[in-house]
């Protein structure tokens, strides 16, 4: 799981460098601060028209305002269900879901390695057939120490997952409305890797090379889709 969890986004944050950012690009953008609209009153407006997108648009943009990039999610998904034709929202949306996503892949890996610190395995313990051995295999201090790390492994690594294929969602419905934008195809393919969704990523690298065959990033992409489609179908590869 370590090997997935390091390498699922290897080539999305540190393989190529286009024109049009990628992935690494939407990760470290910030919405400006300070100004716009107020978070108890875009919660009034809320409760006051329910039905009202743009009190959800609001909201989205006070909570991201406030450093709140986790709860803005929520309000900025319902706006973009009202209002399903503003791409720059959903887009917003797709990049929330990616920095969610790394929040939890970072999580992740502080727990694999906090499982390796404190329960190394049985790599140089003694022979499990020997008293000591078998003492410390039931040492009770390990099987706590093992339990919640791995709980937390997995919590993180199921929630990391959940945010890639969100994010994949939407950025499928920004492809949708924009297919000949080659940066949209960028990274959708790169979220779709990243969330191990190798068929849709695999497509969209291929119409991204399309749509911009002459990008300084095309070598790269074309040497890379070539490793995602043996991986897609290893036995038509040998």
């Amino acid at each position: 799981m370590l090997l997935a969890i390091v390498f699922a986004s290897s080539f999305v944050l540190f393989g190529v460098g286009t024109g049009f950012g990628g992935l690494q690009d939407i990760l470290l953008q910030e919405r400006a601060t300070g100004g716009g609209p107020s978070e108890n009153d875009a919660r009034d407006e809320i409760k006051e028209h329910p039905n009202n997108a743009q009190g959800y648009r609001d909201l989205a943009t006070a909570l991201q305002n406030n450093g709140k990039s986790d709860e803005s999610l929520e309000p900025l998904a319902k706006y973009v269900a009202l209002k399903p034709t503003d791409i720059d929202a959903q887009r917003e949306l797709a990049g929330l879901y990616l920095r969610q996503a790394d929040t939890y892949r970072t999580q992740a890996i502080a727990a694999q390695v906090a499982l390796q610190d404190d329960v190394p395995g049985t790599a140089f313990q003694p022979s499990s057939s020997s008293k000591i051995g078998q003492a410390l295999a039931s040492n009770p201090i390990d099987q706590a120490l093992s339990t919640t790390h791995n709980a937390a492994l997995n919590d993180a690594f199921t929630k990391m997952s959940t945010s890639y294929t969100n994010a994949v969602t939407a950025y499928k419905a920004v492809a949708k409305a924009q297919p000949r934008d080659p940066a949209v195809q960028f990274e959708l393919a790169q979220t779709a890797e990243a969330a191990n969704d190798l068929t849709t990523a695999v497509t969209a690298y291929k119409t991204f090379l399309k749509l911009a065959p002459e990008d300084q990033s095309a070598a790269a992409v074309r040497q890379h889709l070539k490793e995602l489609e043996q991986r897609v179908s290893p036995a038509s590869s040998g």
